[in-house]
């Protein structure tokens, strides 16, 4: 972040994902894209750590195997070319992090989007999966085919997760379109 300006929420999402994620962890890019989110959840978890990914774009996989190439140091990835919903049946008990940006791969097929049903399955297992103190990122895009209510529903579920969560909102206002917003949820 360059002085006098807030951070964009994926550099937010950053930022609180480094307060918590610790050498060894085993952490969840949900959403892995061209896999900014992977790399940074590798470095921190650790050459002992792992950190397990999923995209339903054999595209956006692709390009992530190709970010993480040739870096020393990175925790052990396992990437998933399938839908997030599925993350109950591929993660374990204990995790630290996982994260998700929504919406569509930038540079690839717009008309591909995440889903609200699938997204709310995937929280509901990342959430039952997740440590005390683990954190949970959401990065939604309204102002997209299907964004609007997918953020909607985001926001409905975390507000539900009552007593046991720590929930924050942050978001730019003031935009001609709805900018991007990042959901933050602390167990």
């Amino acid at each position: 972040m360059s002085r006098g300006t807030l951070p964009r929420p994926t550099e937010l999402a950053h930022d609180l994902v480094d307060r918590v994620v610790r050498p060894r962890d085993v952490v969840v890019d949900a959403t892995v894209g061209n896999g900014h989110d992977t790399e940074v959840l590798a470095r921190l978890a650790g050459p002992v750590g792992r950190v397990i990914g999923f995209d339903v774009q054999a595209e956006a996989i692709e390009a992530t195997r190709r970010r993480l190439e040739g870096i020393e140091g990175l925790a052990e990835v396992e990437l998933f070319c399938e839908s997030h919903a599925g993350l109950a049946g591929r993660v374990p008990e204990g995790l630290a992090v996982v994260m998700f940006n929504l919406g569509y791969l930038p540079g690839g097929d717009h008309a591909v989007i995440t889903g609200t049903a699938e997204t709310l399955t995937a929280l509901r297992a990342a959430w039952e999966r997740l440590r005390a103190g683990g954190l949970i990122t959401v990065v939604c895009y309204p102002g997209h085919a299907g964004g609007d209510e997918e953020a909607a529903a985001v926001e409905e579920w975390a507000e539900g997760l009552g007593a046991g969560a720590q929930v924050v909102r942050y978001g730019i206002l003031g935009t001609k379109k709805p900018g991007p917003l990042l959901i933050a949820v602390v167990k």
